[in-house]
């Protein structure tokens, strides 16, 4: 484990959350030479459509932690329809294919299998939709206690599915941002494990399986630009980690995607910041939108996302809430 930030180091047999000299986000490195000599781009084709075919670049050390519920290798379907009046080939990475409804459980099957490898019993969260009903579903799976702190106007289907999968649910007079605090303010005296998005470093090694699976689903090419609809941003900066590794391994060439952020206009930090060329984000002022699941007034892993989008010549950009619902009835 390094810190992205300081370059410290973290021992890998111990739990971990952010670094303890600079608050920065640590992140899973990998023997890739080793990976390289013993795993082929041919040898994944007899493997499980699952993301866990990639288990070498994987945290999880040892099979029998793993907490599965066939997660992942989800279609990529062509959009011609919306991309041919634009002169495009438009795709669409279909994760609502999910075990959970969304690509959350690619997070949470991580986390929850190296939790379980590591003795965690306890696991909370601060979660505006669906990480904390993938949280309690594979926490209910893999026999931990859950813990879900939730905006009181969270989705009510997003609370449901808390309670139905046993979670303990809490709901925050406030934003995301405010329960987050609360976990990070109870965590050590209840001995939970803080899930919180990119607080901790397994759930953004799931959500970058996204990005080795539409490189293996497009003959080990990579689009020219992708889109991503962005709150805390771990699957944007998880994908472009893939990308890294994807290169290591010899699996792909030096080419990658222009990397866009995508923010509703009454929650867009990351599109302040990017726009000002700041380097970190600051609390959006007021946060709202329908679009409730990228609700994140202040990203943790702001510098993150906004290092990705310049290193790959992307940008960030804003929508209104009635342009997210036309283009719902048009999708």
């Amino acid at each position: 484990m390094v810190c992205s930030r300081c370059g410290e180091r973290y021992e890998h047999t111990r739990v971990q959350s952010v670094c303890t000299k600079c608050g920065g986000t640590l992140f899973a490195r990998y023997d890739l030479e080793g990976v390289k000599a013993s795993v082929s781009r041919d040898s994944l084709k007899g493997r499980p459509p699952t993301m866990w075919r990639y288990r070498e670049v994987l945290p999880v050390l040892h099979d029998e932690h793993i907490v599965s519920l066939g997660e992942g290798y989800t279609p990529l379907y062509p959009l011609r329809r919306l991309g041919e009046p634009l002169g495009v080939s438009l795709l669409v990475k279909d994760d609502g294919a999910m075990p959970t409804g969304s690509f959350k459980a690619r997070g949470q099957t991580t986390a929850i299998s190296k939790a379980r490898e590591l003795g965690v019993r306890r696991v909370a969260l601060a979660s505006a939709g669906n990480a904390g009903g993938a949280m309690a579903t594979y926490a209910a799976r893999a026999g931990l206690e859950a813990y879900v702190f939730m905006p009181r106007d969270a989705p009510s289907v997003a609370k449901l599915e808390c309670h139905v999968m046993g979670a303990h649910v809490y709901l925050v007079d406030g934003l995301i941002n405010h329960a987050a605090a609360i976990v990070q303010r109870l965590r050590e005296r209840y001995g939970w494990f803080d899930l919180s998005t990119l607080k901790e470093p397994y759930r953004v090694e799931g959500k970058k399986t996204m990005g080795y699976e539409v490189a293996e689903q497009l003959g080990w090419r990579l689009p020219d630009v992708i889109v991503y609809p962005t709150g805390g941003g771990t699957g944007l900066v998880g994908m472009w980690k893939a990308f890294g590794e994807l290169e290591e391994l010899g699996w792909i060439g030096s080419e990658r995607p222009r990397m866009v952020a995508v923010q509703a206009e009454g929650c867009a930090p990351v599109v302040e910041a990017f726009r000002k060329g700041a380097e970190g984000v600051e609390e959006f002022p007021d946060a709202h939108t329908v679009a409730s699941g990228i609700r994140v007034p202040k990203p943790y892993a702001g510098e993150q996302i906004l290092r990705v989008l310049r290193e790959s010549g992307g940008t960030a950009v804003s929508v209104s809430d009635s342009e997210i619902l036309e283009c719902v009835r048009e999708f």
